[in-house]
């Protein structure tokens, strides 16, 4: 995954950038045309075992959200801060009192509150998050949603690998190549850019005839033989753009089609409306839906950012959980949410909170996970000098990433081929199996 900083961005400076990238140049991101029968053979397959393929929802926290304010409170010790702590309907679970909606739907989640990594940078920290692995510069690996894509074709005529108010972290395919990256898109309540012909019906298939009979040969004439298969993929993403233009699965993206009421449960913001639309998405066959949330990066005034923050996450993921279920999908539909990394227990002179690695939380319900589980622990008081000593039963970054793959019915320790014959295992973690129900 390619996560360069731009010139002149501050680092902690962490804003959405939604990126428009156009329709015809993003064939990547969609299903090979040359894989329509295999497509079709899967969806049949999925139909005739009475079970609907896994699917996966990773409701990521860009910034770095704070453990201390969201799902592991210490509330009224000497590093708890502002926040206070409220019992959940998952007995015996308290979270930060910045989270009352999702409080109320705990019973259907598992925490892991001991996460330790060993990146305290935000570029390289994401990209171990949302890889498994740590940045190497003779590889790229890819992202949860890509390697799910990858393994199991079954799908939509629309992406099956969706970033919605995409950062500048969007998952990629890494190895496994573009057409596994994530389609990026922006907020719901705007229709999804370039998927509209923007002249009359005749004249738009004059210029698809053109393209693909007259100045597609002409470009291969003369060309090594696999310049489409591996390379270019010129037509086969012609082709699915074409396809994603003309599929009433694209009004999945539409949240203004939903009553006003179920709108309201979601909250009036951006990140609401993206996850009503990733249930929407899930429902028509999109396998997997990351949607970033901005904000969390709290070295000055952590207090009012952080909880900021929290009620926005509170009312998306609240009413995320409460549909899933509902619908019956949450069995089939793993959520994932947490950060790059946490918030340190101590407050520094700005009344902020800096990078913290040793023991923070991510959230996870549906899937294959254990339901009312918490992994792990992290001490109210931990020794600075040696802070890994606080933290009990650790969870490194891979092993969170081989307990998401184990609980899609992945193997973890599957070997897949870089484009150099390098064979590289799925995750190098262990699976938790505590987590897995």
């Amino acid at each position: 995954m390619s996560i360069s900083k731009p010139s002149g961005h501050t680092l902690c400076d962490v804003r959405t950038h939604l990126s428009r990238r156009r329709l015809l140049g993003a064939g990547s991101a969609f299903m090979m045309s040359a894989l329509a029968r295999k497509l079709t053979l899967a969806a049949e397959q999925q139909a005739d075992s009475g079970k609907p393929p896994k699917s996966v929802i990773l409701l990521w926290l860009e910034g770095g959200p704070s453990q201390l304010e969201t799902f592991d409170p210490h509330a009224g010790t000497k590093y708890g801060g502002d926040v206070g702590a409220i019992d959940t309907s998952l007995k015996g679970v308290q979270l930060a009192d910045t989270m009352p909606r999702l409080a109320e739907q705990m019973h259907l989640c598992s925490l892991v509150r001991s996460v330790v990594g060993k990146e305290g940078d935000h570029e390289r920290a994401i990209y171990a998050m949302k890889t498994g692995f740590r940045p190497d510069p003779t590889l790229e690996h890819p992202s949860i949603g890509s390697i799910l894509c990858h393994a199991d074709e079954a799908g939509a005529d629309i992406p099956r690998h969706i970033s919605i108010l995409a950062g500048r972290s969007a998952a990629t395919g890494g190895y496994l190549g573009p057409q596994f990256d994530a389609f990026k898109t922006g907020d719901p309540a705007q229709p999804v850019p370039d998927v509209r012909a923007r002249v009359d019906d005749a004249r738009y298939q004059r210029r698809l005839d053109a393209l693909t009979n007259i100045l597609e040969p002409q470009f291969t004439r003369g060309r090594i033989r696999d310049l489409e298969q591996n390379r270019t993929l010129h037509l086969a993403g012609t082709e699915a753009a074409r396809r994603m233009m003309s599929s009433d699965q694209l009004s999945a993206f539409d949240v203004n089609e939903e009553p006003q009421s179920e709108r309201d449960a979601f909250g009036d913001h951006a990140f609401g409306r993206s996850c009503l639309s990733a249930s929407r998405l899930i429902e028509v066959g999109v396998r997997c839906v990351e949607i970033t949330l901005t904000g969390w990066d709290s070295h000055i005034n952590n207090h009012s950012l952080q909880s900021s923050a929290a009620e926005t996450l509170d009312s998306g993921i609240a009413a995320l959980l409460k549909r899933l279920e509902e619908r019956g999908l949450l069995e089939s539909t793993l959520v994932v949410c947490g950060g790059e990394f946490g918030r340190t227990p101590q407050i520094n002179p700005a009344a902020g909170r800096d990078h913290w690695v040793h023991g923070f939380s991510t959230l996870f319900a549906g899937g294959g996970i254990r339901r009312g589980h918490v992994h792990g622990a992290t001490g109210a008081e931990p020794d600075f000098d040696k802070p890994d000593r606080h933290v009990t039963l650790p969870v490194t970054i891979p092993d969170l990433h081989a307990t998401i793959l184990e609980s899609l019915g992945l193997e973890p320790d599957v070997e897949l081929n870089t484009p150099i014959g390098r064979p590289m295992k799925r995750s190098e973690g262990e699976v938790i199996r505590s987590m897995i129900g």
